[in-house]
């Protein structure tokens, strides 16, 4: 395969992507010029914007006073079940859910659930 054939394969492939996530059946339907189908370079201005990424793996209540009886090695029994998805929080809001993962000895997660938020 010769290298414009892939760079217009990569590009079917982004474009389906694009319309996949967008909710768009077909290209006609790109007459909006804020939401049609983009790629990464339309994006780079955002890039660099900071954003707070949270996973909670439970909650739990406890007095302060039991707090500070803690040491390492306490298990602390929080409210979620094992097996059970985690919530992921950017700046705050709730916006997946997902599972944790184990990556070369560290902890990751992985997005299995978009949760989509009418304002």
């Amino acid at each position: 395969m010769s290298d414009t054939d892939a760079d217009q394969a990569d590009q079917g492939r982004n474009l389906e992507l694009s319309e996949h996530h967008m909710g768009r059946a077909s290209p006609e339907e790109d007459d909006d010029p804020v939401v049609g189908t983009q790629n990464a370079a339309d994006l780079e201005a955002v890039f660099d914007v900071p954003v707070r990424v949270s996973a909670i793996l439970g909650r739990s209540k406890m007095q302060v006073s039991e707090l500070l009886k803690l040491s390492t090695g306490t298990v602390v029994e929080l409210d979620r079940k094992v097996g059970e998805a985690i919530d992921i929080y950017v700046n705050n809001r709730l916006v997946a859910r997902g599972e944790v993962v184990l990556v070369e000895d560290k902890l990751g997660v992985t997005m299995t659930e978009i949760i989509k938020n009418d304002r």
